[in-house]
């Protein structure tokens, strides 16, 4: 291992810190730089299996995480009039048996601090702020990273975690074709001190039915509710997790709906619901040049459908940093993506193919895909059982 490579990462969210700790504590030189004037996450939940909690505990999160998580029982995924149980992924001390880890809810803006702080902690300069990349140079000796103040910065080694606006990614794959999904994506967060007790049990629900469906779970230690609406809509929005719009839009998309999400949404802050277009980005098969590669939704932009695009990027993070341990610059940058390149685009495929399990209209057709597609058994011999602190590197 060559400890004086030094390492630009594009990006300071739950990716870009993910592979900043991973990689200081494996003694590289790594340098953040994120275009915000302050560090922070949107107030969403997100969803930790096992897979992703293994990096997370491995950098000495596990006593942090405790404090803030909810360990959920399971995914229960329900007919949105009569609540009918269509189908259970055990979680919880199932989930950990048999993966090595727990399954975790957290509230993003929660693990990011987490991340944020083992960076500083590891080295308190590592994260520049007010710094948006451009793009970047390459050579054979190094890489530079072109920030838009006209400043430059030097490395062995450039990784973008800049998300789905990703400049690195622009620059490396050009224009990647998009096309909207026909979703739009609600998310809005409750306490729970306004719901009534025990609405729901510790479990994700997936509240299935034509045309929409919504997930509801519970964050930071049980005080707060999560909720994602995914509604079909004719008309294409941005892509801004920070967009507002009209709680009335909200209410009138799951009219009719059952009583509990009527009850959650009836207690949601008026001022507080947010609204973004979905759109759909085809996995990719290349992602890296000898000195620069991507990470995270800069690489395999990833529908919700399946909750699991945070857990790649923890994933992807981990193995980079396995990968650039063992190898040259060039070399480890081609054994990481070849051992990311299938894992995540079958994420991104059925993340995409799940939209429309969960809106089949016929009652009884949604029974009996459920029971053929049997998702305990597909997602725990692939998805959950992926140890990216273990797994044989090809």
């Amino acid at each position: 291992m060559n400890n004086e490579l030094r390492v630009i990462i594009v990006g300071a969210g739950i990716g870009g810190l993910t592979a900043a700790a991973c990689l200081l504590g494996k003694g590289y030189r790594v340098r953040v730089h994120e275009q915000a004037s302050a560090l922070g996450e949107v107030g969403a939940g997100i969803q930790t299996s096992a897979n992703a909690v293994k990096v997370l505990y491995a950098l000495g999160l596990r006593d942090e995480l405790e404090k803030v998580a909810v360990r959920p029982k399971a995914f229960e995924f329900r007919r949105f009039d009569t609540a009918e149980l269509m189908h259970r992924i055990p979680l919880g001390e199932q989930h950990e048996q048999a993966n090595g880890a727990p399954y975790y809810h957290l509230h993003r803006a929660d693990l990011h601090d987490l991340l944020a702080r083992k960076v500083h902690a590891l080295d308190p300069d590592c994260i520049t702020l007010n710094a948006r990349a451009e793009g970047f140079e390459e050579s054979a000796s190094g890489v530079t990273l072109k920030l838009a103040d006209g400043s430059r910065v030097q490395g062995d080694v450039l990784i973008g975690a800049d998300g789905i606006k990703s400049a690195i990614r622009a620059q490396l794959l050009g224009e990647a074709p998009v096309s909207y999904t026909g979703d739009v994506a609600w998310r809005a967060v409750i306490p729970v001190a306004r719901l009534p007790a025990g609405i729901m049990e510790r479990v994700s629900t997936v509240w299935c039915g034509p045309k929409k469906h919504a997930v509801m779970y519970y964050l930071r230690a049980g005080e707060l509710m999560n909720f994602v609406g995914l509604v079909e809509h004719g008309q294409p929005e941005t892509e801004s997790w920070t967009q507002k719009r009209p709680w009335e839009e909200l209410k009138q998309d799951y009219q009719g709906w059952h009583a509990d999400i009527q009850t959650v949404i009836d207690a949601i802050d008026r001022d507080s619901c947010y609204r973004y277009a979905l759109n759909n980005r085809p996995p990719v098969d290349n992602w890296s040049t000898p000195r620069v590669t991507l990470l995270g939704d800069s690489a395999h932009p990833t529908l919700p459908y399946m909750a699991s695009g945070a857990v790649m990027a923890i994933e992807d993070a981990a193995v980079l940093a396995r990968c650039l341990e063992t190898d040259a610059v060039h070399e480890a940058l081609q054994r990481y993506q070849r051992n990311r390149l299938e894992r995540t685009a079958r994420i991104v495929n059925e993340s995409t193919a799940s939209r429309g399990l969960y809106r089949i209209e016929d009652e009884d057709e949604m029974r009996r895909t459920f029971q053929e597609k049997n998702l305990t058994r597909a997602r725990s011999e692939w998805l959950y059982t992926y140890d990216p602190l273990a797994v044989p590197l090809v």
